[in-house]
């Protein structure tokens, strides 16, 4: 199975996972990976006081949202953390936001409170709880959608141009058809950055 892969890039906040994957690519596929925020050349302005400091998966998310989407965007991506991070016109990154996850926010609500138990996230049928479970699905949920709302409504107040909004993450799809604030819901974002970058460092190969 590993002899039909010839090549691979990673991208990670952990370095830990860094040093594992790259050890895993080096022993069992025989290449030298390409490494967000080390050896990948992601060629993105990243317009932000410190450059080091953006998340390699906010970068990769700007390059995937640019190829597709047309004029400045609004990029959220629901994982561990929840972000908002703008792409200029021109594809740069310009900064964004970064908030808890919902599933963090869900995990630290059972942990701080010894009574509230763990239950799953979905949307609820409405926002008023019945029960202990509804009120902190619902709290969870549309408290969710009212600090994205929130959030996109403030970024847009202070970007002089029309915004486009994507989601993309592993929660996001939670989201689809909750809010009109979002424009487009697109899973793939962050691989088809990750293959461009690849594509960028290879000469277009």
């Amino acid at each position: 199975q590993f002899g039909v892969l010839d090549a691979c890039i990673i991208s990670s906040v952990v370095p830990q996972s860094i040093f594992n994957l790259r050890n895993l690519a080096r022993r069992y596929l025989h290449v030298e990976p390409l490494v967000i925020g080390e050896n990948a050349e992601l060629g993105i302005a990243v317009r932000i006081d410190k450059p080091s400091e953006a998340g390699a998966d906010r970068l990769v998310n700007a390059i995937g949202a640019h190829m597709v989407y047309p004029g400045p965007l609004i990029v959220i991506d629901s994982g561990t953390a929840t972000t908002f991070d703008i792409i200029a016109a021109d594809g740069g990154f310009e900064g964004g936001v970064i908030a808890p996850g919902i599933n963090l926010s869900m995990e630290a609500l059972h942990a701080a409170a010894a009574k509230l138990p763990r239950v799953a996230i979905q949307k609820p049928q409405r926002v008023i709880g019945k029960d202990t479970v509804g009120a902190m699905q619902s709290g969870v949920f549309w408290g969710y959608i009212a600090l994205i709302e929130g959030l996109i409504s403030r970024i847009k107040s202070e970007w002089p141009e029309p915004l486009t909004v994507i989601a993309t993450g592993g929660v996001a799809s939670l989201f689809h058809g909750a809010s009109l604030a979002i424009d487009h819901f697109d899973p793939d974002l962050t691989i088809r950055g990750l293959l461009e970058i690849h594509r960028r460092n290879s000469g277009g190969a």
